[in-house]
C-alpha cells in the first residue's frame, strides 16, 4: 500500500499568535471586571438616589380683568440618597412649573452632593412676574378661583452620579412629573410624588 505524500510542514504566522494572545487577555479582563462589578454591587447594594416633592403651598394667586396672572408658590423638593456606603452628586437639575400648560417659572439647582444615607431639602420660593393669559387660559384661572383650588404641574429632571468604590461611578437620569393640587387658603400639602414612581 503506497504511503501518503505529505507536503512541507507549515508554521503558524507569529501575527496570528499575537492576535490570539490579545483576544485571550481582553476576554480575561472582561471576565475579571464583571466579577469585580458583581461583587461590588453585592457588597454595596446600591440604590438609585431620588428626588421627591416634600411640600408645597400657594401664597398668592391673582388674576385681574386685564388677563394678567400672578402666582406666588413655595415648594420644597428633597434630594435623597439611601446608599449607606456611597455619597451622591446631583447636577443638571431643572424643573418647570406650569399652570394649564402656561409656564410659570423654572426651578434650578447648582450641582450639589448628598452624603451617605441622608437627604437635602431644596427650597423654592417661586414668585412669577405678571403672565398674560389667553381667554381660554383666563377661564381656567377663573375656575381655579371659584373652586379655591389651583392645579399646577411640576415637570423636569436631574442627573445623579455616585461612586461605588473600585466599581467606579454610576450615572442616572431622574425624571419628575407631579400634579400639585394647592388649596387657595394657604394650606401646605404633602404630595406623594417622586422619581421612584417613574
Amino acid at each position: 500500500m503506497p504511503k501518503p505524500v505529505l507536503g512541507p510542514e507549515r508554521r503558524t504566522n507569529p501575527l496570528i499568535w499575537c492576535v490570539a494572545l490579545l483576544c485571550t487577555f481582553i476576554t480575561l479582563a472582561v471576565i475579571i471586571t464583571g466579577i469585580i462589578v458583581f461583587i461590588g454591587f453585592i457588597i454595596v447594594r446600591p440604590k438609585v438616589p431620588q428626588m421627591s416633592v416634600a411640600s408645597a403651598n400657594i401664597d398668592t394667586f391673582a388674576y385681574d380683568m386685564s388677563n394678567l396672572l400672578s402666582i406666588k408658590v413655595s415648594i420644597v423638593i428633597n434630594a435623597e440618597n439611601d446608599n449607606v456606603k456611597a455619597h451622591a452628586t446631583f447636577y443638571e437639575t431643572i424643573y418647570t412649573l406650569y399652570f394649564h400648560d402656561v409656564k410659570v417659572a423654572y426651578l434650578r439647582a447648582d450641582p450639589f452632593d448628598v452624603r451617605k444615607n441622608s437627604s437635602i431639602p431644596l427650597y423654592y420660593p417661586v414668585e412669577s412676574t405678571s403672565i398674560a393669559l389667553t381667554p381660554q387660559e383666563g377661564a381656567n384661572a377663573e375656575v381655579a378661583l371659584n373652586q379655591r383650588l389651583v392645579v399646577l404641574d411640576l415637570k423636569g429632571s436631574s442627573r445623579t452620579r455616585w461612586r461605588l468604590g473600585l466599581v467606579g461611578s454610576v450615572k442616572f437620569w431622574l425624571h419628575l412629573n407631579c400634579k400639585l393640587k394647592l388649596p387657595l387658603d394657604g394650606r401646605t400639602i404633602y404630595p406623594k410624588c417622586s422619581t421612584k414612581s417613574r
